[in-house]
């Protein structure tokens, strides 16, 4: 039988505000256990909350990026459930009534294609602690650091069909929110996590099938592996007869299987009721055209503004359009370069590379935008060929040096000098007499091979197009 899946993802992304979401604590990334957590954090008694409207303006800011319904009246519920981490006894959170309601957002796969996937609402809530199970001996301890930080919990319509999609789409997300600067959205850290949601069906019928959680996934390659692990779990259960079961499932990477944490809940599980303590947030027009004049040019709009200004192709637009800092880091050098074609082919390649290479962001390479355009402006200006430009590349992941002091140190100036290249050439010509005559016979393709002769002869540093061009001449 043939098999359909039905994916929907949960997101939850940690807002960037200076103080959670309903005390003034301030939430750092690291700190030492229970040093960011005060009274109201710790549910002691008496203790009221008062909203964080920075948390406001953020979610607001992402609902209009994904042109959704922004929630003039939204209202905060108690999630009600115990565990070590939640020390009140509840979550405060939104249920009907959310600050973003309906968007979409469209993802772009990799044959080129795009997919409009549904947002069904996003809304604010607290996060929880952690437990923390390391050195404690048959006990576990709590770090209530992170209870009470904003988050944004992003809820897409069930229109994902496959692993692939899902990491387009989460991909997209993860893109607006750093563009949007409301999160640093650093999945190891926890700062933005996955909850997956899977079923399949028969293809072609209508009907959901069961469905299974996956909980906090936190990185694009485990997202895939758990998705394409889960339906084919429930593809060989329902194959050999047995049922899916409704529940939430812990993922193992290392060994790419799942195994069950709890059956699923139900909303009435949780017994939601309005929080007693908050009023509803009511905003008006002018607040949310006050948020809306704030946004950045966003990926989509950016792409197509390097398509159309720096004639670019589609593909490279969208590579360098995938973060907010690529981005950046490729307009600053293609504005100081002046040549934005040969700016993308650094950066998509040798720059993306070395990224890739050492798995370093791209604030952690040292390889700046201003030493880059430098580089380019040397090629541009035959200085340097584009080959030795790759030699004084990997120089300056050494050596801090200007670019032209790297060049001057290792003597990789291009050679441009007439009288030069026409010494290398004559001696190309007086050591091949056989290619030589091939070339003047007819054999175009020859040519490359005499170019390379003289490139070796002068160890890279001759200026290529003058040598294949006193080569046609002389050979004629």
């Amino acid at each position: 039988m043939e098999w359909e899946a039905v994916i929907g993802l949960e997101v939850h992304v940690s807002l960037s505000t200076q103080s959670k979401l309903f005390s003034g604590t301030a939430s750092i990334f690291g700190a030492d256990p229970n040093t960011e957590a005060n009274i109201f954090d710790l549910a002691m008694p008496g203790t009221l909350p008062v909203l964080n409207e920075e948390a406001l303006r953020m979610a607001v800011k992402f609902g209009l990026s994904i042109d959704a319904e922004i929630g003039k009246r939204s209202v905060f519920d108690r999630k009600n459930y115990f565990y070590p981490d939640l020390p009140k006894g509840y979550q405060v959170t939104q249920l009907d009534f959310p600050t973003v309601g309906k968007g979409s957002l469209t993802i772009n796969l990799e044959d080129g294609s795009e997919r409009v996937i549904g947002v069904t609402r996003a809304h604010i809530e607290e996060n929880a602690g952690k437990s923390l199970h390391e050195d404690f001996h048959g006990m576990s301890g709590i770090d209530l650091n992170r209870s009470g930080e904003p988050l944004l919990e992003i809820v897409s319509e069930p229109e994902i069909r496959n692993a692939t999609e899902a990491v387009a789409y989460l991909k997209k997300l993860h893109a607006i929110v750093r563009y949007l600067d409301i999160s640093d959205a650093i999945m190891a850290q926890g700062s933005m996590r996955c909850d997956v949601n899977v079923s399949i069906r028969p293809k072609g019928e209508t009907e959901l099938g069961t469905r299974t959680e996956l909980k906090n996934i936190n990185s694009f390659r485990f997202v895939e592996k758990a998705i394409n692990s889960e339906i084919q779990r429930q593809q060989d259960l329902l194959e050999d007869g047995g049922k899916v079961v409704q529940e939430t499932r812990r993922y193992d990477a290392e060994r790419d299987t799942s195994s069950p944490m709890r059956s699923k809940e139900f909303a009435n599980d949780y017994r939601y009721f309005p929080e007693p303590d908050l009023l509803p947030v009511e905003i008006d027009d002018t607040y949310i055209e006050a948020v809306r004049a704030t946004l950045p040019e966003l990926p989509d709009a950016r792409k197509a503004r390097f398509v159309s200004e720096y004639s670019l192709s589609d593909y490279d637009a969208g590579v360098l359009t995938a973060s907010r800092e690529m981005a950046e880091y490729f307009e600053a050098v293609a504005k100081a370069s002046g040549d934005a074609k040969l700016a993308a082919n650094w950066v998509t390649g040798d720059l993306q590379a070395l990224l890739n290479k050492n798995n370093w962001e791209l604030t952690q390479s040292p390889i700046q935008a201003d030493r880059l355009s430098v580089l380019i402006k040397r090629i541009i200006d035959n200085t340097i060929s584009g080959k030795i430009a790759k030699t004084v590349f990997d120089a300056m992941l050494e050596d801090s040096a200007s670019v032209d002091e790297i060049i001057t140190a290792k003597g990789l100036k291009q050679v441009t000098d007439n009288g030069a290249i026409e010494s290398l050439v004559d001696e190309v010509i007086a050591n091949n007499p056989e290619q030589v005559q091939q070339f003047r016979d007819g054999k175009e393709q020859v040519l490359g091979y005499l170019v390379g002769q003289a490139m070796k002869l002068s160890q890279g540093k001759a200026n290529p197009g003058q040598v294949n061009q006193m080569l046609r001449e002389k050979m004629k």
